[in-house]
Formats: structure tokens, C-alpha cells, sequence
């Protein structure tokens, strides 16, 4: 059980192109009576599958001081139903040889086993009981609120640097629930109970507020069926939940954060630039922000690491990414990690001497297309792990986009130009940003 936040990984929303230079397995989808959403991702290299459920709601739907509960309800969804013991579900899928797991992220919540193939309708029929029959009591609930209170302990007040990001995130977004972590804030993870529990699950824990995406060993024929007699018979309860939230304004003014910590063995600088997502950007523009990404600071043959770590040495690493799957709008890093003897100071106007060649050369035809090569054969790669194949339909329909948007990902690459990441750098605006220094104490006083 754990918690997703935004990472630096590739492609985001990637890959199995239907026909063409780039063809994958060939996916299906359909919808249940009761409005749940059914993925299908064929891959006979093994007899196993990787089944997943996933739902539209994740900690950016926390209602207002209650931040956490998407995660908490995460923890809580392995404590039983009213047909099965707590933990009898994950002792089969163990018992059966298999693996099972659950993150949640800002935008969705997901559950997921891998198993052998003959086992899938078990999984299913577990998968759909807790849908609908979750039981809990305080004795339940509230051990498990102090196993997700020393949880965040140990992941974010233990660790300087993750104290940073979440106070880049507060401060990055002002208004909008991004800005608050996934795990939710300690002073209100203190008052979670079982009650706030279950609103949160009868809200969001629908058919209709569900995607079924299978990965595996299966032909279409029999997870139609598999799914029908399962989730299925789960009754709808209408419209599927509303996912209200606050646009953020328009920043005005750049933002530098300092954290400064005894625990803190190595410095560093990262910049947060408020930038569209995929779901918000105008046409081409979110595929634009992934060329540049890539361009800017995807590996050591990139721009930023070769002027600050190759060339110049200050730096000892160095790198950008762009986090394009999110609802709303959403995140661009420029990263690096300082040499021994260079301050942090010195590190952020070398960045931002590169940032000025990109803003004033652009990038050249070749950069362009060996980077839009990279980024397609990274994701041609990636289709060797049904996981990854999984997740990227899970997370392209949870935050309301279909199966198609991950089938003509390579081709919405292949059309970016070197003028579309031209404009793609008006993002990379101070006034959008916010910038963080990590610091030894000494280095601080």
C-alpha cells in the first residue's frame, strides 16, 4: 500500500500503437451495464495476468480538512467484507503464489494482484465483494490510523527532502488540493475515523466510478464473461461521482524555498514550474512538454547534464521531467545535485544560463528527432511489462481520458516540431515557478 506521487517516468500515457511502425498487443474496451469500465491488454508471453481496478478519486478529492482519507481508505479496503476475514483476501493471493498491492495518487486509487491466469475469476470475485461489502469497526479503523501516521513519520518528517517537496507543492499550488500531500497533513490524519471512512467509500467506490483494466494470458471472450458474473452483478448507483475542485490562479510572483536540516548529507536545488497536463494543455502542447522535457534533461546525453556535469562540473547530477498525467494542470522539474564545493546559489543561475540557450538557440532538428526516437523506443520497450501496459489505461481513463489517447501517443510524438517546443518554453516562466534549496545546517547559518 503506498503512496504515488508524481515521478519522473516514461511515457506517461504511452504507447501500444493499434497498427503501424509501432504496433502492440491488440487492446480492447467495453463497459458493464452497471457503467464500469473493462480494459483488455492480451500478452501471451506467460500464463499470468495482472489484474487491476481502478477509481476516478484520489487525495486532490479529499474533502476540505479531512486530506488523507483517499490513502487511509486504501489501507482500509484489506480489512474485510462481510463475506471474507480481514486479510483473507491478500492470504489467498499469497496462498496462490501470487502478488498483490495498492497505491494512491492525486487524480485515482488503484488495487492490483498478479497471478496465474486460471486464478483470475477468484481474484474478481474478491476484487468485487470489497467494492460494494467493506465492514468496519474503531478496532479496525483506528490501529490503522497509527500504522498511516508513522507511515508519514518515517517518509516525510524522517526526510528533509521530502519535507521540501511538500512545501514546494503548498507553495507551488496556492489554491488547488495538489498542493496538499497524497498521505494528507499530520494534524488531520489525527481525526479520521471510521465515519469519514465510509462516506469517502460509498462516494467514490461505484461501478460507475470504476475501470477494470486485465493485462495477461486472456483472450477478450473470457474476461467479458469473467467480468459480467462478477463485477457485473454489483448494482450501479447511478451517476458516477462528481469531482469537484478549485482552479489555480494565475501565478504572479517566483517562489524560493529554503529547508535547512542536520539530517541533510547532500544539497540540492529543484525548481517546480506550474505547467497544462495532458487533460488541460491545448492540442500538441502536453506532447511539446514531453519533447522537452526529454530534450532538456532526460539522461546524461541531455542538455542541462551535459553544460552543468559533463562540461562545467558543478554539478554531480542534473536532469527535467514533466508530469503530464494529472487532471488538471499540472508540474515541470528542472533538477541538479551540486559538486562538493559548489553553493546552491551558484548551481540555480547555471541552470539558468542553460534555460537561456534553450530559450535562445531552441532545439535543432537532429536534438528533435533523436529525442522523439528516445522517447518512443523507451515506450516500445516498456510494452514488455504488462504492468506498465496496465497502468498506462488505468491512469488514461481515471483521469477522464479513453483508450485512445494511449494508442496515438506515438503519433501525437512523431508530429511535435521544433517551433511547437519553441512556444512549449513560454511554461518555463519564473513568475510560474517555485524554487527549492535543500541545505546542510551549516550551510544555512
Amino acid at each position: 500500500m503506498t503512496v504515488v506521487s508524481p515521478q519522473p517516468s516514461l511515457p506517461h500515457e504511452a504507447p501500444a500503437e493499434g497498427e503501424g511502425a509501432h504496433a502492440g498487443p491488440k487492446i480492447s474496451a467495453f463497459r458493464l451495464a452497471n457503467g464500469m469500465d473493462v480494459v483488455v491488454i492480451p500478452d501471451h508471453r506467460a500464463p499470468v495476468v495482472t489484474h487491476m481496478v481502478w477509481y476516478r478519486n484520489g487525495s486532490a478529492d479529499d474533502p476540505r480538512g479531512k486530506s488523507g482519507i483517499a490513502h487511509f481508505l486504501e489501507h482500509l479496503m484489506f480489512k474485510g467484507t462481510h463475506k471474507h476475514k480481514p486479510g483473507e483476501f491478500s492470504h489467498l493471493v499469497a496462498e496462490l503464489g501470487g502478488q498483490e498491492n495498492a497505491f494512491t495518487s492525486y487524480d485515482f486509487t488503484a488495487y492490483f494482484q498478479r497471478i496465474a491466469r486460471e486464478h483470475l475469476g477468484v481474484m474478481m470475485d474478491y476484487e468485487a465483494d470489497r467494492m460494494t461489502n467493506l465492514t468496519l469497526s474503531d478496532e479496525v479503523v483506528l490501529p490503522e490510523r497509527d500504522v498511516v501516521m508513522e507511515e508519514r513519520r518515517m517518509r516525510t518528517e524522517a526526510d528533509p527532502s521530502a519535507q521540501l517537496d511538500e512545501a514546494l507543492n503548498a507553495a507551488l499550488f496556492t489554491h488547488h488540493a495538489y498542493g496538499v500531500p497524497i498521505i494528507g497533513w499530520g494534524h488531520e490524519i489525527e481525526t479520521l475515523n471510521r465515519h469519514d471512512a465510509l462516506d469517502y467509500y460509498r462516494r467514490f467506490y461505484t461501478p460507475e466510478n470504476a475501470i477494470l483494466v486485465v493485462a495477461g494470458d486472456v483472450e477478450l471472450e473470457e474476461v467479458e464473461k469473467l467480468a459480467r458474473e462478477t463485477y457485473g452483478k454489483v448494482p450501479a448507483r447511478g451517476e458516477a461521482p462528481r469531482r469537484d475542485r478549485p482552479r489555480e490562479p494565475e501565478p504572479r510572483a517566483e517562489r524560493t524555498v529554503k529547508l535547512a536540516d542536520e539530517k541533510v548529507e547532500q544539497p540540492s536545488f529543484e525548481r517546480i514550474y506550474l505547467a497544462p497536463s495532458q487533460r488541460t494543455a491545448a492540442p500538441g502542447e502536453a506532447e511539446a512538454l514531453e519533447v522537452l522535457s526529454h530534450y532538456l534533461g532526460g539522461g546524461p546525453t541531455s542538455l542541462i547534464y551535459r553544460r552543468l556535469v559533463l562540461e562545467r562540473k558543478l554539478a554531480v547530477s542534473a536532469g527535467a521531467y514533466y508530469y503530464a498525467s494529472a487532471l488538471d494542470d499540472s508540474r515541470f522539474y528542472v533538477y541538479a545535485v551540486p559538486t562538493e564545493d559548489v553553493s546552491l546559489h551558484d548551481l540555480e543561475a547555471a541552470i539558468d544560463d542553460v534555460l537561456d540557450e534553450l530559450f535562445r538557440d531552441g532545439i535543432s532538428s537532429e536534438d528533435l528527432n533523436r529525442s522523439i526516437n528516445r522517447l518512443i523506443a523507451d515506450s516500445v520497450y516498456a510494452q514488455d511489462s504488462q504492468m506498465a501496459l496496465a497502468r498506462w489505461f488505468g491512469a488514461a481513463l481515471a483521469i477522464g481520458g479513453g483508450v485512445e489517447d494511449v494508442l496515438g501517443w506515438s503519433r501525437r510524438i512523431e508530429a511535435v516540431t521544433s517551433e511547437d517546443v519553441a512556444k512549449a518554453t513560454k511554461w518555463l516562466n519564473r513568475r510560474r515557478a517555485v524554487s527549492g534549496y535543500l541545505l546542510k545546517d551549516e550551510q544555512a547559518a
